[in-house]
């Protein structure tokens, strides 16, 4: 028997490989988009695809569940709440899926979505491992509060909440503790609060160090669940609903990415994303474009301003990274949307201020500062108490908010995020000058008036 781990770092996501050494057969759990490293495995050791476990339909990456089914015929195993739109067998409570020695049994798990399942892996009749989806993450559970509004049955926080605080209790918690856990998120994903750095644990330390698995009444569960988690990226309700229907094939797909000539000029009030550096964006962009910079979250970031009815060109440097680009919406779905992706580097009519830092730090009162960290963040500490706080995700649809008066300074915790915010308030406030305070921003911890 081997598992093998598949780690997507941008969407900190991870789906597996289960492979029966006896029988040659490979069985996948929460496979990514791009499906080719599943099937370079299932080559490299002589063994062919035969089945695709989702254990939900996942809001924050698409899946390659049908294609991977379409390409070598693996039956697909979900929940049957799910109402999965592809071609399925139902995997609920207590079903089987046998390899060899090896049995992979479907505990249901609601709490994170009403359809979740944990799959219990056991090995010559020991339960060994449990890959549980966005039910049990490492030192978190799954987020409530994501299927209110998407999926085949929706369900309230708290309903969901209290679905949880049973699915750990009644479920995973009653495991050996020496099962060890593999869940589908790590660190950086927008799926809990609180996740590890780890990518695996088990049962044993998840009860001793998870602040959700400790002792406490289902009402106080239900509290500390459903209060300050992340924002919910525009992408996720989409992803959702085309992780139950099924993503088109991945290659195919990109493909169909229309290329633009260099410089290609899209019409007037087009929504463009740029994801340039900010140095290059400055000095020269189109008129409105928003400025996500290329990098380890652009996916996330790009989801979480742009919505998934807006239709978008899509900006780069040069070819190479166009294609990273292109690659990197398609983790998420976005790639149906862009109207045409082309380079620039050319100059372009529209420009960004430069900033004067230090007259800034002598003046603070002269301007309007905007900070767009999230919520949470401003709550744990503010850089300028006279900020005002529209956090990102939020900035294109209340940029009207900000006060025109003064000049207009964007922070946000490092210079990211600031990138995108500054040009999405110039680009809505054109008569006013807007700065990016950008990686100065750290030298400003705890400013006062």
């Amino acid at each position: 028997m081997k598992i093998q781990q598949f780690e997507d770092k941008g969407l900190a996501h991870f789906g597996y490989a289960i492979l029966s050494e006896n029988t040659g057969e490979v069985v996948l759990i929460d496979p990514a988009r791009n499906p080719q490293p599943y099937y370079d495995f299932a080559k490299a050791h002589n063994a062919r695809i035969t089945g695709v476990i989702e254990t939900h339909p996942h809001a924050d990456f698409v899946s390659s569940h049908l294609e991977i089914h379409q390409q070598t015929e693996a039956t697909i195993y979900t929940h049957s709440l799910v109402g999965a739109d592809y071609p399925h067998q139902v995997f609920d409570e207590g079903a089987v899926l046998q390899l060899g020695n090896i049995k992979l049994k479907s505990l249901h798990t609601p709490g994170h979505s009403p359809d979740s399942i944990s799959i219990v892996l056991e090995h010559k009749g020991k339960d060994k491992a449990v890959f549980t989806g966005d039910t049990l993450f490492i030192g978190d559970v799954g987020r409530p509060d994501l299927r209110e509004n998407a999926g085949n049955i929706t369900a309230k926080r708290e309903e969901l909440a209290r679905q949880m605080y049973k699915s750990s209790r009644e479920k995973l918690m009653k495991l050996a503790d020496e099962v060890v856990i593999y869940p589908a998120h790590g660190s950086g994903s927008l799926c809990g609060k609180a996740l590890s750095d780890a990518n695996s644990s088990t049962i044993g330390a998840e009860k001793t160090g998870n602040y959700a698995l400790q002792p406490m009444s289902e009402d106080a569960f239900v509290k500390i669940l459903t209060e300050e988690q992340p924002f919910i990226p525009k992408y996720f309700r989409y992803d959702v609903s085309l992780n139950k229907q099924g993503a088109p094939n991945y290659k195919a797909s990109i493909a169909n990415v229309k290329r633009l000539g260099k410089n290609f000029k899209p019409e007037a009030d087009a929504l463009i994303v740029d994801a340039r550096n900010e140095k290059q964006f400055k000095q020269s962009h189109y008129k409105g474009a928003i400025n996500i910079q290329n990098g380890g979250k652009f996916e996330t970031w790009l989801g979480s301003i742009v919505g998934p009815e807006e239709p978008f060109y899509l900006v780069a440097e040069n070819d190479t990274q166009l294609d990273d680009l292109i690659s990197k919406t398609a983790k998420i779905g976005y790639e149906l949307l862009i109207k045409g992706a082309f380079i620039l580097d050319s100059e372009a009519t529209y420009t960004l201020p430069d900033f004067d830092v230090n007259a800034f730090r002598e003046q603070l009162a002269n301007y309007t500062i905007v900070d767009v960290r999230n919520t949470s963040e401003v709550k744990a500490g503010n850089f300028f108490d006279q900020a005002i706080n529209i956090p990102l995700p939020e900035l294109r649809e209340r940029a009207s908010e900000i006060p025109t008066s003064k000049p207009v300074v964007i922070h946000c915790a490092g210079g990211y995020r600031s990138a995108a915010g500054s040009s999405i308030v110039a680009a809505a406030l054109p008569a006013t000058k807007v700065y990016d305070l950008s990686e100065a921003v750290t030298d400003f911890k705890n400013v006062q008036h």
